[in-house]
């Protein structure tokens, strides 16, 4: 093999630093977007939909043993 060769295990690593910079940019603006922030909002309130559920469900429980 040449010393000049092309595609020379430097030059594919340069490409390889390219293409992943390319992709943290890319989830970067994904996930900065303004059209993701309701979804994210939605996501991030899911471990508190169970707390809400537990208390309708406690309060129901609590109203029905006192009849």
């Amino acid at each position: 093999m040449s010393e000049s060769s092309f595609l020379d295990i430097n030059f594919l690593r340069g490409l390889a630093t390219v293409f992943t910079m390319i992709a943290f940019l890319g989830v970067c603006l994904w996930s900065y977007s303004g059209r993701r922030k309701k979804g994210f909002d939605q996501a991030a309130n899911l471990p508190f939909a169970n707390d809400e559920l537990d208390e309708a469900l406690a309060k129901k429980n609590h109203v029905g043993s006192n009849s």
